[in-house]
């Protein structure tokens, strides 16, 4: 709970009192009978008009089953990302993502920034950046053709390299510049095999494609 102290919220501070009182069915009449208070009363309380105390938001609590922070805050939203493949360093295929039947999906806060985009879910594989993303680690990922972004040093973004033999990877690899300027594409890994960067503009024969930035790890509990 609160503690002692008997804090006292400004009047005119937007309040979740009648959103929470109308999900529950509930009239004003019945709350303010509750709360020992006369309508009118009431009513300046839940638009905001009087001073909320904690004591109060305590009682409001009680009666609407929640927490009391719940009466002063808006509840967090989420949204769906589906998960639709594996990012793995090494792992050359003629497909990185998954069939529709394998694909799954995990929530993540819905952000008002990244709400207009659409954003896409790739399971971290291998060792390649272990340092930063443990095995099995769901990485939620912007569509760089569709936000238009610039690259970022020091941001990390998932990559797909296409070899001369149309075989492809996805990796996740973070962005790094050299002291003449170059651009790489850095590995975060304690495996010595995938410790050295690559350049952004591929080796010879492969092509790069910037596919995404990483805005999430939802990482699972064992």
């Amino acid at each position: 709970m609160f503690g002692l102290s008997d804090k006292r919220y400004a009047a005119g501070m937007r309040l979740r009192i009648k959103q929470l009182r109308e999900e529950r069915g509930l009239k004003q009449e019945e709350v303010a009978e509750k709360l020992g208070l006369h309508l009118t009363n009431y009513n300046k309380l839940e638009n905001g008009k009087t001073e909320l105390t904690t004591s109060r938001m305590e009682e409001l609590a009680a009666i609407f089953g929640v927490d009391p922070v719940a009466i002063i805050s808006e509840p967090l939203a989420f949204r769906s990302i589906e998960v639709r493949g594996v990012v793995q360093a090494g792992a050359w295929s003629e497909a990185w993502d998954w069939d529709e039947g394998s694909r799954y999906s995990v929530p993540i806060p819905d952000e008002p920034r990244w709400r207009s985009f659409r954003l896409f879910g790739a399971e971290a594989r291998g060792p390649s950046m272990n340092r930063r993303y443990p095995e099995g680690t769901v990485l939620i990922v912007t569509d760089q053709v569709e936000t238009g972004e610039h690259l970022v040093v020091g941001r990390r973004y998932v990559v797909e390299r296409e070899r001369a033999d149309g075989l492809r990877e996805a990796t996740v690899k973070t962005l790094w510049r050299d002291d003449a300027g170059a651009l790489w594409l850095l590995p975060e890994s304690d495996d010595p095999r995938f410790q050295q960067p690559i350049p952004i503009s591929g080796e010879q024969g492969d092509t790069i494609r910037i596919l995404g930035r990483v805005v999430y790890a939802v990482q699972r509990e064992e």
